[in-house]
């Protein structure tokens, strides 16, 4: 009788734990469907006629299906020229951050030097100020820096436009410039604070055998804290690549010139005072989306070990 009753027991826990299951995977399917839902919905405004976006009932399988508002889209801003702004303004932020948050998250967790934690503690704090605070004064110095510079070197190089054969590449350096767009972007406190505490767990052991061997300590940082650091650097990389690639307020303030604006702010150029154009603005949105996409696909393992990196202790 005992065993009988045992097997009930099991029976109902095993029942009960395959319906939590389920439900749990029912919820889990509801949230998915309702995350993916804006994207089927940018789709498909993407391959309709302006005529039928807002009918109801809602028409979500387009008829017919419109392909040429991805040409139109693309013809009616310059996006080639967008695409290798924003490329380039990704690709340079996002390897300047990584090097700079490692170098600087390699000094905070291994080398000792007076008020270091006090620094990192202060270094934290500018996580707690909202950037359109910085914002304004970022902007006051580079505008005036070409004026100090001229006088300084008696020129007028650092305020005058760039080109390379019939390519503009705008300033050297200041508001409308390539130097705006990304040297600001260089620097990351969450980038610091999240590498430092991944170096903090590295033994250090691993550093003591390489100093025996005659390594320095840039030795050290190159050879043995960067290969063994590949998720968290990883992490950051995708992190900062997909937060500059859509950045669109900072570009926007800093951009004079058609030739200089990066992709989120050609996208915008869609949107009217009193109308919008919503078909080609989806499908320029699919168009800005689809590296970001591919990104994200490749890379999206390390999401979740980013998340966990912020809880590590040293």
């Amino acid at each position: 009788m005992e065993s009988e009753a045992l097997k009930k027991v099991k029976k109902k826990k095993k029942l009960k734990g395959i319906t939590n299951k389920t439900i749990f995977y029912i919820l889990l399917s509801l949230f998915g469907i309702s995350m993916i839902f804006p994207f089927l919905w940018m789709v498909s405004t993407s391959l309709k006629e302006p005529g039928e976006v807002f009918t109801y009932p809602p028409k979500w399988i387009p008829d017919p299906v419109v392909f040429e508002n991805y040409s139109k889209a693309w013809r009616a801003v310059p996006f080639g020229r967008g695409y290798i702004n924003s490329t380039v303004v990704a690709i340079t932020v996002t390897l300047g951050q990584v090097f700079t948050s490692s170098l600087a998250a390699y000094g905070f967790a291994r080398l000792k030097f007076p008020g270091r934690d006090k620094l990192f503690l202060a270094y934290l704090a500018t996580m707690m100020i909202p950037g359109a605070v910085t914002m304004i004064p970022v902007f006051v110095l580079l505008r005036v820096m070409p004026e100090v510079l001229n006088k300084i070197f008696s020129t007028d190089f650092w305020s005058s436009d760039l080109y390379i054969g019939s390519f503009f590449v705008g300033k050297p350096i200041g508001i409308d410039s390539y130097f705006a767009l990304i040297v600001p972007g260089f620097f990351s406190a969450y980038g610091t604070f999240m590498l430092r505490q991944f170096f903090m767990g590295i033994p250090k052991d691993l550093e003591d055998a390489a100093r025996i061997d005659g390594c320095t300590k840039m030795g050290t940082y190159f050879r043995i804290i960067l290969p063994l650091s590949k998720p968290a650097l990883a992490t950051l990389t995708i992190f900062t690549f997909m937060g500059s690639w859509r950045n669109f307020m900072w570009p926007l303030i800093v951009t004079n010139s058609m030739e200089l604006k990066t992709l989120p702010i050609m996208l915008a150029s869609f949107q009217g005072l009193y109308t919008t154009d919503w078909t080609l603005l989806m499908a320029g949105s699919i168009i800005v989306m689809a590296p970001v996409l591919v990104v994200f696909i490749l890379g999206q393992r390390f999401f979740i070990s980013g998340i966990r990196l912020g809880a590590i202790k040293g």
